[in-house]
């Protein structure tokens, strides 16, 4: 493809570790595109009714090599890290954390969620700062009125206004809700690649159309993005962008690294509760194992190549 044309990727479902998984819709990675700018994973669930499904609980887990993002539309999730860090993850505003050289946490709903919904995104860090320490970080962004739409910037610059979070690569983050009917254009960096995951609604992407669950991916050279929704209600979509990240990464379980190495010595760290992930205070249950590795190497991943 070249970079002026939109791709759309298609969600598959997946089940969200533990013993009382959700199902969540994943876009990131994919075989056609590992990454969005740093952007490396993309899960988007709900709308989940709690007291049918039993909602969310997963038990601690490690990261490392990466940048978690939580963003609601919905619900409630209490989220306790082994930074110490005990906070709660709510519509409209941002948690960050960061799980360089190594991190775990807990993400469980409170008995307050009726309905969960939301996205849940993560970061490759670069080759430089991979090994970053233990952070955590909370914003609830404004809500910018643009033209018929409401913007939340989460990271990043987009219609004027800048997040203050902190991250490790230039990045775009945003919430965008399109009124019944209207179109909307954005100025946007030009070196950045961009997707665009629809969450309700059915929108047009630069004249391309995306139903909820899929994402439309933009290559570099745009100084615009155009976003319609030409129907009779509200629409909504998670804009994500950054320059191409153009280094291979390692991505197995919840571990990135640039080798398999790097993940059979995190994953041997994890299962001996080694002090590089340190421990969660808080959780009434048992960490999770981790899974099994394949028999075969790890391969690196990388976007292919832009034409």
């Amino acid at each position: 493809m070249s970079d002026m044309d939109v791709e759309v990727l298609t969600a598959r479902d997946v089940p969200l570790g533990g013993p009382r998984a959700m199902t969540v819709r994943r876009t990131l990675p994919q075989r056609a595109r590992t990454l969005i700018g740093a952007w490396c994973f993309a899960d988007h669930y709900g709308p989940d009714h709690v007291a049918d499904t039993g909602g969310m609980d997963v038990a601690p887990h490690p990261h490392t090599g990466l940048q978690t993002v939580s963003w609601l539309f919905s619900g409630e999730i209490e989220h306790r890290d082994s930074l110490g860090s005990h906070a709660f993850v709510r519509p409209g505003e941002l948690n960050l954390m960061t799980g360089g050289h190594g991190i775990a946490h807990t993400e469980v709903s409170t008995p307050d969620a009726t309905v969960l919904h939301g996205v849940q995104l993560w970061v490759a860090l670069p080759g430089e700062h991979r090994h970053a320490p233990r952070d955590f970080q909370h914003h609830a962004p404004k809500t910018l009125r643009v033209a018929g739409a409401d913007i939340r910037v989460f990271l990043g610059t987009l219609a004027g206004d800048t997040s203050p979070v902190r991250t490790y690569t230039p990045l775009l983050g945003a919430e965008i809700v399109l009124d019944a009917g209207v179109t909307v254009t954005l100025d946007v960096d030009p070196d950045f690649e961009h997707g665009l995951l629809v969450d309700q609604g059915d929108i047009r992407l630069d004249g391309s159309p995306l139903r909820p669950a899929e994402l439309g991916y933009t290559g570099p050279g745009r100084t615009r993005l155009t976003l319609a929704n030409a129907a009779d209600r509200p629409a909504r979509a998670i804009l994500l962008g950054g320059p191409p990240f153009d280094e291979e990464i390692v991505m197995w379980w919840n571990f990135i690294g640039r080798s398999h190495q790097d993940i059979v010595e995190a994953r041997e760290a994890w299962e001996h509760s080694s002090d590089r992930f340190g421990s969660v205070d808080g959780y009434p249950g048992d960490r999770l194992p981790a899974p099994a590795l394949p028999n075969a190497v790890i391969a690196p991943r990388k976007n292919p190549s832009r034409q």
